[in-house]
């Protein structure tokens, strides 16, 4: 009872009980129209790097023969083309450079996923199709660095050399480990070294060894509450490091965010919109840049809106967006990134197939 509690004061907390929340407005131009007559497929992965340009990772094979007119022979339609599958814009939206796609690398992912910028311009990408169990790393301009995984061969949760549809990375400046969200197939956390790509450690959920790859029962609301499950449910969404050292990961489909520190162990949980079904109501998260960065954003696919969290308690703050297709409603909120300024980059899949911005509007705490 004191559990179910808990859960509903974290779901529940009114405003007035925290700190004002962010505002957000969307801003209906951003990015700028593509060039060279491109179009994109399912935007699936977003990531600001350190000059603040934002890299998209899409999914070029996801585009319809309608969508792809213009490539087709002869042309259907003046577009579009297929834009190459990682594109970087500059902060006003317009396009640096673009690269990547299939036959750029003979394991580049049958169906792309996350993306991430490190502290050293290196891009990672990853991939959620049956055979990608690989992470892959380039120079900013698409030059082949290095390979984490063997396509096509996965071997469970507990395997400390192959991975399992992996959905997202983000890397520690501080010792260059790159941490994984393992993923689609697996169910963990696992960490390399971001130079050589050896194994170092993994977890499961509440820092524990996975268990056995077996069928899972049908999430049900409320089972947080009654009997959280002691293993992460498919997919292990997102996994992101705050500043503090704090590791934080997206348990998906058990509408959770599990907290560790960098070794694994366990520090707390944050139950968000349990009753949410289906996919779950935590795919993606981020921080306000404030120097606690004391608000964490929370992207859900499912109710379709982001979730705005105060990151000590995980109490609610605010929302913003919601399901449709016009500016600043979501279809499928995929991957969020957030800016140094606070401003908040978002990405759609299935047939959302677009990015988005909102800008912060309100200051950010000092």
């Amino acid at each position: 009872m004191r559990r179910l509690l808990a859960i509903l004061m974290l779901t529940l907390l009114p405003f007035a009980a925290l700190a004002e929340p962010p505002q957000y407005a969307v801003d209906p131009f951003w990015p700028k129209p593509l060039p060279n007559r491109w179009g994109i497929g399912q935007a699936a992965g977003v990531a600001v790097d350190a000059r603040d340009h934002v890299w998209v990772i899409h999914r070029p094979r996801t585009m319809t023969v309608d969508e792809r007119g213009a490539a087709q022979n002869p042309p259907l339609s003046e577009c579009c083309i297929p834009a190459p599958s990682v594109i970087e814009f500059d902060p006003d939206g317009n396009v640096v450079q673009a690269w990547g796609g299939p036959g750029h690398h003979p394991s580049w992912p049958e169906n792309e996923h996350g993306i991430t910028v490190d502290h050293q311009d290196n891009v990672w990408i990853a991939g959620n199709g049956n055979n990608d169990h690989v992470l892959l790393k380039f120079t900013r301009e698409g030059r082949f660095l290095l390979q984490i995984g063997k396509k096509g061969e996965t071997g469970g949760s507990n395997d400390t050399e192959r991975l399992g549809r992996p959905a997202d990375v983000e890397v520690d400046p501080a010792t260059n480990e790159i941490f994984v969200a393992d993923g689609y197939g697996n169910r963990r956390v696992i960490v390399f070294d971001a130079a050589t790509g050896a194994y170092r450690r993994h977890w499961g959920a509440y820092g524990e060894r996975p268990p056995a790859d077996d069928p899972l029962p049908a999430y049900r609301p409320g089972d947080s509450a009654r009997q959280p499950a002691r293993f992460f449910r498919n997919p292990v969404h997102c996994v992101r490091l705050a500043r503090d050292g704090l590791v934080y990961v997206c348990d998906r489909a058990n509408d959770r965010v599990q907290v560790f520190r960098k070794d694994g162990t366990f520090v707390r949980e944050f139950i968000v919109a349990p009753e949410t079904l289906g996919s779950g109501s935590v795919w993606d998260l981020d921080f306000l840049p404030d120097p606690a960065q004391s608000v964490l954003l929370a992207a859900d696919g499912s109710n379709n809106l982001v979730w705005l969290l105060d990151r000590a308690g995980g109490g609610l703050l605010g929302r913003f967006g919601r399901n449709g297709r016009n500016a600043g409603e979501f279809h499928w909120v995929h991957n969020m990134a957030v800016d140094s300024r606070g401003n908040v980059f978002t990405t759609e899949v299935d047939t959302g197939k677009r990015v988005q911005r909102f800008r912060l509007l309100s200051q950010l705490p000092r």
